[in-house]
């Protein structure tokens, strides 16, 4: 029998792959390998890495893992109680056989999304990938099973606490965009319409936190090129590749982030956190409001802030 293809050149031609968005036709004159051996090899080898790396670099979120990126984004961006920061990419693909309208989005091109959950250092927490381009990003995380653990059962997150400077106790919450609804633990801007000077300062304090996960997105679709591409593959071969993309995008920034969110030793906690939130009743308009009361306080303000008004 012909010797079978190494390990190391599986894994140097599916890197190249998703570094340069090459075609498999123009790849295999490259590395010598058919163009029918490139389509079972990169899907395969896209999948152990995501197998291999997904324990470490993309961990299930502990308890300790929030107060890290917690205290991550009270110091870098001034939003405390700060757990991440969601929102949606849309991925370009090749219109799949049979599908229709299913993947056409508003941006007049077939993509399936990727939803994710970034921390204050632009790493994934959390990705959920595979739903419709079409599907708008708010209906996608409250089918989300991402949504059901973290917004829903409120899995490992962190009890409420009093923000900095203040006796006011609020939860913790993520923070997103116009396009989510708002909850206890998600926040989302003001309306732009009939702002007053209070809100646009929040609004500014929440973008600020928000734009960590934007900056995931750039980064990730810079470091992997294929994500610039229309991607040429199946639907589940697509999905396969963006999660390796996204583990990827964290291992090569472990040094930049908190030792603790990359000790997987921690035992995990799925204790329901709500029972000792004493804001358990808030909702998530009285959550905002009570955001936007701190960040105009005199112990919650900052000196950039004002720069939005």
């Amino acid at each position: 029998m012909r010797q079978a293809i190494s390990p190391e050149q599986r894994l140097l031609v599916t890197l190249r792959f998703l570094a340069t968005g090459e075609s498999y036709h123009s790849m295999q004159h490259q590395f010598r390998i058919g163009k029918s051996t490139l389509c079972k090899i990169i899907p395969h080898t896209c999948a152990v890495i995501w197998a291999a790396l997904q324990p470490r670099c993309m961990p299930f979120p502990t308890t300790n893992y929030f107060q890290a990126i917690s205290k991550g984004f009270e110091e870098k961006t001034d939003f405390p109680n700060c757990l991440g920061a969601i929102d949606g990419k849309h991925i370009r693909v090749i219109q799949p056989p049979h599908s229709g309208t299913l993947f056409f989005n508003y941006k007049k091109y077939f993509s399936i999304v990727l939803l994710a959950i970034a921390d204050s250092d632009s790493n994934f927490i959390a990705i959920e990938t595979g739903s419709y381009g079409s599907t708008n990003d708010s209906r996608i995380l409250e089918t989300s099973a991402m949504a059901r653990q973290l917004l829903q059962k409120h899995i490992n997150i962190p009890p409420a606490k009093a923000l900095t400077g203040s006796s006011t106790i609020l939860p913790h919450v993520f923070v997103a965009d116009e396009a989510f609804g708002l909850r206890t633990h998600l926040l989302r801007p003001y309306c732009k319409r009939g702002l007053t000077n209070m809100k646009r300062i929040y609004n500014a304090r929440l973008s600020r936190a928000r734009k960590t996960v934007e900056c995931a997105f750039g980064i990730l679709s810079g470091q992997w090129r294929l994500l610039k591409t229309a991607i040429c593959l199946s639907v589940e071969n697509v999905d396969t590749v963006v999660k390796a993309c996204c583990v990827l995008h964290n291992f090569s920034r472990i040094g930049r982030s908190p030792q603790a969110l990359l000790d997987v030793g921690n035992d995990v906690n799925l204790a329901n956190t709500i029972d000792q939130c004493n804001c358990r009743a808030l909702s998530g308009w009285r959550t905002r409001d009570e955001f936007l009361k701190y960040f105009n306080s005199e112990h919650g303000a900052v000196a950039w802030q004002y720069d939005a008004i």
